[in-house]
Parts: structure tokens; sequence; C-alpha cells
């Protein structure tokens, strides 16, 4: 196994460069059998071009092989993938954090290397997060970064998960909850621009989210636009947890419900296209619910309010359902979906059968395969549901022109 992933690498190197090291699906043995191919190749060239080859390559090859280990008779990519979270000393990164150290996003097989920041009043607290990391003794981990510097947090990174955010206080302007976000959003996407690799995946959990991932992608125009998403998969997973209950089969049974829109009160769960698990077999949503008094009018099924019920409840947040969702959204990134199987993603509006505005970062049901999504195209929309796809897309240009005011009147 170690002399395939050896060889995997050098051919990866060799068509990408060190700085494109695959970290997605390079522990599928599909893919090292894949890159295997051109090194195997070498063997068939003539003596004197082999030797050439050879010279060219013996230094690049030294170096790979220096960036592999073998830990607990498990073989191990020794390139761990450089994972930024911001707003590191909130609820939610406190419970993500050990999700993303442990594999359970990239993989068992996947080392990683964290970089946690805050603002600079919080530095003490991600000193204790971080140690409470290294505490853990996790296989996995291969280090923890705490920093308030830009430079620091955002060099070379594959991916950020940008979880801080300015909350809305009380009493506080919608204008200016927005001007704020704009303003940390742009500084963030700058420092993208000016520090992190071209491939990186970026995800924006802090609201309002798809218009603060409107902001970074804009702000960091070197790097594909769809490599920028938005969390939404947690209107997902409440709609599909509260149908599982409702037909007592479970969240698991039930799968493609679509979240449309914006992550607000706007955003509407469309089950229409939503099946459950019976038996051996899937059955349409609808069909399996029979009274579908459940899914008429206007209802959004009260997802919308989930945060607000569970502040209620003395829960500050809705960290561990928010960090579930991330998994899966990453999960999904990095694996790819199954065959049938749609997710929801805010990612860029433009291209889409939907009559979306171009130019907004929209929830859409996407699939995704060798880490790029792709938004399921020709689905049937009713009317009802186009209509609250439409007042989710107005709020989001509404966002969109607060925005673009912010950063004229700040020269940003």
């Amino acid at each position: 196994m170690r002399e395939k992933i050896i060889e995997g690498y050098v051919d990866g190197v060799r068509r990408g460069g060190a700085g494109r090291r695959l970290v997605w699906s390079i522990n599928t043995s599909t893919e090292l059998m894949g890159r295997m191919a051109c090194f195997h190749a070498v063997n068939t060239m003539s003596p004197h071009l082999k030797m050439q080859w050879w010279s060219q390559e013996e230094e690049m090859i030294k170096s790979i092989c220096h960036d592999l280990e073998v830990l607990g008779g498990r073989s191990f990519a020794a390139v761990p993938v450089k994972v930024l979270v911001t707003g590191a000393a909130g609820q939610i990164a406190y419970s993500l954090l050990y999700s993303i150290a442990n594999g359970e996003v990239f993989g068992k097989e996947q080392p990683v290397a964290l970089v946690l920041t805050d603002i600079p009043s919080r530095l003490a607290v991600l000193g204790g997060v971080a140690m409470e990391l290294q505490d853990c003794a996790l296989e996995l981990l291969q280090g923890v970064t705490v920093t308030d510097c830009d430079e620091v947090a955002f060099r070379d990174l594959d991916v950020a998960v940008l979880v801080g955010a300015m909350p809305r206080g009380e009493g506080m302007a919608s204008g200016d909850h927005l001007g704020a976000n704009v303003r940390m959003f742009r500084s963030q996407g700058q420092a993208l621009e000016a520090y992190a690799k071209k491939t990186v995946k970026v995800l924006v959990v802090g609201s309002p989210a798809n218009t603060n991932c409107l902001v970074a992608m804009t702000s960091a125009p070197s790097i594909p636009r769809e490599n920028f998403s938005c969390l939404t998969r947690l209107g997902q997973n409440q709609a599909q947890a509260k149908l599982g209950l409702t037909l007592g089969t479970g969240a698991g049974t039930v799968r493609n419900v679509i979240v449309w829109g914006n992550h607000s009160d706007t955003h509407y769960p469309d089950v229409d296209h939503a099946s459950v698990t019976r038996g051996s077999r899937r059955v349409g949503l609808r069909q399996a619910l029979g009274d579908a008094r459940l899914l008429t009018g206007d209802s959004n099924m009260g997802i919308q309010h989930q945060g607000v019920i569970l502040k209620g409840s003395g829960r500050l947040s809705s960290a561990m359902s928010i960090t579930s969702a991330v998994c899966d959204h990453l999960q999904a990134l990095c694996y790819g979906t199954q065959e049938g199987e749609c997710v929801s993603m805010g990612v860029i509006s433009n291209g889409n059968c939907y009559g979306i505005p171009e130019q907004l970062i929209y929830s859409f049901p996407v699939t995704v395969q060798n880490g790029r999504w792709q938004i399921v195209p020709g689905l049937s929309v009713s009317g009802a549901t186009r209509h609250r796809m439409a007042l989710s897309a107005q709020e989001l240009l509404e966002e969109r022109e607060g925005a673009l005011r912010v950063l004229a009147k700040s020269n940003l």
C-alpha cells in the first residue's frame, strides 16, 4: 500500500505540482491506481529516456517519500489537509473541531492540521481549545495553530470553514448587522485571495451566510467561484428529521428534501422530490404521508424558527445540529453524493435553469462528484414553490444591494 501511495503521489505531483496534491479522493484505491498509470509507463521507456526522467524526478520523489509515514500498521499520506476554522472560540466551532480532527469529515486515513482564529480578545480561549485537542491524543491530528493574524491563518489552506460572524444584537438594525458582516467577510475574502491555495474549498457558516459567502467570493477573484458554498444543509436535516418523526421511520430514511433560497426565514423546504425508505423500496414522500396537511400552504414545517425554540429552551445556540450539518456538507464535497441522491447547498446561481437571478449565492439541490458540485437540472417545480423561491431570491437581491452600498461607502 505504501508503494501505491508513493506512486500515486508521484503521478499526481507530476501532473499538478506539489501544491495540487488531492486530498478529496487520495485514499480511494481507484484514484490511486489511475495515478499509477503514468508512473508505470516510465518502465517502458528506452534506457536513455528513463535515465533522463529519473534524473529530473529524483529530488521530487525523495521529497514525496518523506511526506509518507506508516502509523500503527496503517499507511497514511503524511501531508495533512490544512483546515481553518474561524470564530473558533465559539460554541459551534468547539463542537465542530473534534469531528474534523478525529477523521469524521476527511476520512480515517487523512491527517489534518487545524488553524484556529478569532478576535484578539478570544486568543486565551483558543489556547485552551488547542490544549484540549492535543490532550485528546488523536492519531490524525498533526498540528494546531492559534492565531489572530490573517497571514498566518489563511496561508496555504486546503479548506476554510468560516464560522465566525457578527451576531445581530438586541435592538441592532438589520442594515448595521449586514454592514458589520460585509466588512468582516470582505477582509476574509481578501485574505483568501492573498494567502490561500487557489484550490481551497470555502464553506461559509456565519449568518447571513448566503450574502457573507457572496462577499467573500467576490473578494477572492482568482479562486474559482465553484469553490465557495454556504451552509443550508441544516434546513434539509431539520426537515428530514421532522418528516421522519411524523412517519415514525426516523430521519435517516428520508432523503432528497430540497431547501431553496436564502438561509433565513424565507428559505423553503420542498418535498415534491423527496422519498422515504419503506422496507426494501423507496416511496414518494407525499404518498407515504397520505395526509399532506403538513406540506400545504405557506408552511415550511416550522424549521425557520428552530434556532429560536432552542434558545428559548435554555440552549445558547444549536451548535450540535449545525456541526452535524457542516460535517454532512463537507463529506458530500469530499466523497460525493450517492446515485439518486441530492443535497442542499448555497452555491453561485449563475447558469441555473430555475429562473433565479445570477450572481447570488442561493440554495439549490446539487449532486457532487470528485469534489465538484452541479445543480440538479430539470426538476419540476410547482407554482407555489416557485413563488417561495422568488421571495427568497428577492430577499437576497436586497441583501446584495445593501452589501454593495456598504462596500462603496467604505471604499473596500
